[in-house]
């Protein structure tokens, strides 16, 4: 699956301003406290009020070109839950969606985390096609699917 080609060269903070979602004054005192305590510049927005979980979902969708899957809209199979343990679903904040054949469908908050992609596939032995879903989303689905396994 890797390595990524960006969709486009902006970077999540000036596609957050282009499509309106925050100003440059809200990006530069994100990235201020970014800074300081760290982490994704999405999840900084988020923290702090600026956007919300789904319109950093969909400019990674922009700027990466990942298809956005909303999984309050989307039922999975409960043989699909015995692929990846809630564990690590929980680990990398991933939910997997579906599988044909050898190609593992996953949502995922961090499209970009490599590591998380290569663990999983080699924890499963196939191929790893990534969507992008809102943390929220991944961690409601984590909390419904495994409840009872």
């Amino acid at each position: 699956m890797f390595p990524l080609k960006k969709a486009t060269e902006k970077l999540l903070g000036e596609l957050l301003i282009e499509r309106k979602v925050i100003t440059k004054e809200n990006l530069d005192k994100a990235l201020e406290v970014q800074k300081e305590r760290g982490g994704l510049i999405g999840e900084v927005i988020v923290e702090l009020g600026m956007a919300k979980e789904e319109d950093i979902a969909h400019a990674i969708t922009a700027q990466y070109g990942f298809p956005f899957l909303p999984l309050a809209n989307y039922e999975i199979e409960s043989e699909i839950l015995k692929i990846i343990p809630e564990n690590v679903c929980k680990q990398y904040c991933l939910m997997p969606v579906d599988k044909i054949g050898n190609n593992l469908t996953l949502a995922m908050s961090n499209p970009l985390n490599k590591e998380a992609v290569e663990d999983i596939e080699e924890i499963t032995k196939c191929n790893v096609q990534v969507f992008v879903a809102t943390t929220t989303d991944i961690r409601n689905a984590i909390a419904t699917y495994y409840k009872n396994k």
